[in-house]
């Protein structure tokens, strides 16, 4: 319990070594796996970092900024600054995508599952036994609360002791000092600092409010259908899975079993999280701005450390060096599905369409130019990612606003006979716009760091949940599909004969 964070010993480095020499060199036959593709980094530092810092509601998405996931793990297991350990990510990734291509990402897909998933069952074990079982999981995760929240609610713990902190984590004593007892008497005992620290009353329910600021039950039902429709349903990385199958029997079972597969992350990434909340409150909960920053380098938060924490600290040697090598592979697994996927629509759909009798040669030259952009673009990108104070909601959120618009053109090309090419430009475009304009608005406020009171609080149309938003989202895109078709020409039927259900 006591190892401290970043430390990794020979026996870690000689596993990596090993898992990446076999699986790159050796070259080991792999299927595909759609769950692989899903399954990245973004789950294992998102998902359980909102379980520590909220609960189980957060699973209600397995029933999807894997950079930066991959980043804050590195970061912490190895001890070196989020920028340089991406740009390794990245570079490795870029390689992987140029040289392989989607070949490449398929075979070691199926691997990487089988690895994470076992990693992953035997950290979840882990944690139930030093938590005293679900029991006690349930029991304890109330009390997960930093000392210095405590400090604030003048609890005995270290009201008159707060030297005691640690002084790797909090500094000189002049340091500490000032964290605690800087604000003035009547702000620590409004609890302010209790924001970025205390269990939600409802953590232990799926489904929650649908006045809630975390997951409303009204939005996880429909806001989170409509998310999901786009994503298993059209997006390019989970199609082009599908597409590589054998046939459409092998095609459905695959779909049925990533299914199956997907009602694990709840056990396996979700309550290891909440795990960390008890074991490590004063580094994944820090409950003020100062500690938060000296942690983990943001002031909003630290939960997304939550996962590299339970690895670094309950398995022993040899296993930490394989979940990292876990982590590593899922984080170059997900990029490279993007890279691939991305630079494949580009080529194939855009490029095609400037330079129609271009040579293989010079397509296969734009799509490795294509993913080089995307390299530059997933650094810079970074800090909008770190304005989340936790990984897999900033995710959804993004989802939520980009999302409505292709789901509602999908259903509606699928059911409806008359909607036309027009009707659906328009509402891709409108619903674009729309999004934009809600992510841009809600970056604009920021978030309000831990143990300080906003000064600037948002507007009431971006206090509107995301998955509520989403709904709204889907149904304007939905009307606009239905009204623009209504007045405007139909397709010819030869044209939509073969391509609808009714």
């Amino acid at each position: 319990m006591e190892k401290v964070l970043g430390v990794l010993d020979g026996a870690d480095l000689g596993v990596l070594a090993c898992y990446f020499v076999i699986v790159f060199a050796v070259g080991i036959w792999v299927g595909a796996s759609v769950f692989a593709s899903n399954i990245g980094s973004g789950h294992f530092v998102g998902l359980a970092g909102s379980g520590a810092s909220t609960g189980i509601g957060i699973a209600v998405f397995e029933f999807n900024a894997d950079l930066y996931a991959g980043g804050v793990f590195i970061q912490q297991s190895m001890n070196i600054s989020m920028y340089p350990a991406v740009i390794i990510l990245l570079v490795i990734s870029a390689l992987f995508t140029i040289m392989g291509g989607l070949t490449a990402v398929i075979w070691t897909d199926f691997a990487q599952t089988v690895i994470m998933i076992a990693g992953a069952i035997y950290l979840m074990i882990r944690s139930f036994q030093v938590t005293g079982g679900f029991d006690g999981l349930v029991i304890n995760y109330f009390n997960g609360i930093p000392n210095t929240t405590r400090a604030y609610q003048s609890t005995p713990f270290m009201t008159d002791n707060p030297t005691s902190f640690s002084p790797d984590l909090y500094g000189t004593d002049a340091d500490r000092n000032a964290v605690l007892f800087s604000a003035d008497p009547s702000a620590r005992n409004q609890g302010i600092y209790a924001e970025c620290s205390i269990a939600p009353a409802d953590a232990m329910n799926l489904f929650k409010s649908i006045t809630s600021t975390d997951l409303p039950w009204l939005g996880a039902i429909f806001g989170l259908t409509v998310n999901a429709t786009w994503y298993w349903c059209t997006d390019q990385v989970i199609v082009q899975r599908v597409l590589a199958a054998k046939n459409l029997t092998h095609a459905r079972g695959g779909i049925i079993l990533a299914c199956l597969i997907k009602m694990t992350p709840l056990w396996l990434m979700v309550v290891p999280g909440m795990v960390a909340r008890i074991l490590f409150a004063d580094e994944v909960m820090c409950g003020s701005a100062p500690l938060c920053q000296k942690i983990c380098g943001k002031t909003i938060g630290c939960t997304d450390i939550a996962y590299p924490s339970l690895v670094l600290n309950l398995l022993p040697s040899g296993a930490r060096g394989l979940m990292l090598a876990v982590m590593m592979a899922s984080l170059v697994s997900s990029l490279t599905s993007i890279f691939n996927s991305t630079s494949t629509i580009f080529t194939v759909d855009i490029w095609s369409l400037i330079r129609p009798r271009a040579r293989d040669a010079e397509l296969m030259i734009v799509g490795r130019v294509c993913v080089i952009i995307l390299v530059g673009i997933g650094i810079a990108w970074i800090p909008i990612v770190q304005l989340s104070d936790e990984l897999f909601d900033y995710i959804q959120s993004v989802t939520a606003y980009l999302a409505p618009p292709i789901c509602a053109v999908y259903v509606l090309a699928i059911f409806w006979k008359r909607t036309n090419e027009i009707s659906c430009f328009v509402a891709l475009v409108c619903g674009l716009i729309i999004g934009l304009t809600r992510f841009i608005w809600e970056i604009s406020y920021g978030k309000t760091p831990c143990g300080e009171i906003s000064t600037n609080p948002p507007h009431f149309l971006v206090q509107v949940h995301y998955l509520h938003f989403s709904i709204l989202l889907f149904g304007i895109s939905f009307l606009l599909i239905v009204g623009i078709s209504l007045v405007t020409p139909p397709l010819p039927s030869r044209y939509v004969r073969l391509f609808s259900l009714v």
